[in-house]
């Protein structure tokens, strides 16, 4: 005898249970959110300004910042209502969109930081031809080409995920509509979803996370063939900020999703969720604007102009 379900069409979002301390994870997080867009709109500005600012690089710095704003937006503000509110309630078509925007633009971003990697690989390695090969218009596919394949490849899995039952349980103990946790109270047969995620993951995460490290193994020999230690560590100061924002990006997402789903570690998962959605984000405009002496000094430039006219 078949048990008889209703079928869920909306999801209660728990978020964290903090007893008390919501208000100062509010507050805590909106600062930072409010820091990291302040910080990635004011990088897509001078650099979509500025004359200084216009080599491949920045380009890429650019639509970086633009895939981080997008993911931000997506998650951060949702987060901020469900700690205020201790929960909310998601129809399935909003937390299916936020789904879908989620690893979309977190895999825009995966392939951004590939393609810099590209980028300081020939800028080092090959700089003779760099300029003739990393020219505008190879910068414009490869950014291209990195959105339109990114947000088309996580459409088959949002197809897949339309596709299931949900019934019984409506509560996601989590603060966003991630993949594990929502699959995890679907009453279907999820292994083809399963699958095709994994399979998806080798392209968005392994290969490109695989190409960055064989790029900086070539760059680090090439930095250690440079004969005066000036050479080098001139070398070496135009990839670090690169290198920073890759080892922050990519720690975290490894933590989350290639180690095996378990619903007691559900605690553990929401912390690296949050390194992931709030702190990685909210470092990636410092480390490139503290860091990078060509954004310092078109910020000082901005800066003194608006005194002279203060």
């Amino acid at each position: 005898m078949k048990e008889n379900l209703t079928e869920v069409t909306d999801f209660f979002l728990l978020g964290f249970q903090l007893h008390g301390y919501n208000i100062y994870l509010f507050s805590i997080i909106l600062i930072v959110y409010s820091m990291t867009q302040t910080g990635n709109f004011l990088i897509i500005i001078l650099v979509s300004f500025s004359q200084r600012l216009q080599s491949p690089m920045y380009f890429f710095l650019k639509h970086l910042s633009m895939s981080e704003v997008l993911f931000t937006s997506n998650i951060v503000p949702i987060m901020l209502h469900i700690i205020l509110h201790k929960g909310i309630t998601m129809s399935f078509v909003s937390c299916i969109t936020q789904f879908y925007l989620y690893i979309a633009s977190g895999s825009v971003e995966c392939f951004i930081l590939t393609i810099m990697s590209y980028d300081r690989y020939l800028a080092i390695c090959n700089p003779l031809n760099y300029a003739y090969i990393m020219d505008i218009f190879l910068c414009r596919k490869l950014v291209l080409s990195g959105w339109i394949l990114c947000f088309t490849l996580v459409l088959m899995t949002v197809i897949l995920i339309c596709q299931l039952t949900f019934c019984g349980s409506n509560v996601i103990d989590h603060f966003f509509c991630d993949f594990a946790p929502l699959v995890e109270i679907s009453c279907s047969d999820t292994t083809i979803v399963k699958i095709e995620v994994f399979v998806l993951s080798i392209p968005v995460v392994t290969s490109t996370f695989a190409f960055i490290i064989v790029t900086y193994l070539c760059i680090f020999i090439a930095i250690h063939r440079i004969s005066s230690n000036t050479g080098r560590k001139k070398a070496f100061s135009t990839c670090s900020s690169h290198l920073a924002s890759v080892c922050l990006y990519f720690g975290p997402l490894i933590a989350i999703y290639m180690v095996p789903y378990r619903k007691n570690l559900i605690n553990v998962n929401k912390i690296l969720s949050l390194l992931y959605t709030v702190v990685t984000p909210f470092f990636n405009p410092l480390i490139y604007s503290l860091r990078n002496k060509e954004i310092r000094d078109v910020l000082e430039k901005l800066f003194n102009i608006r005194k002279i006219f203060s």
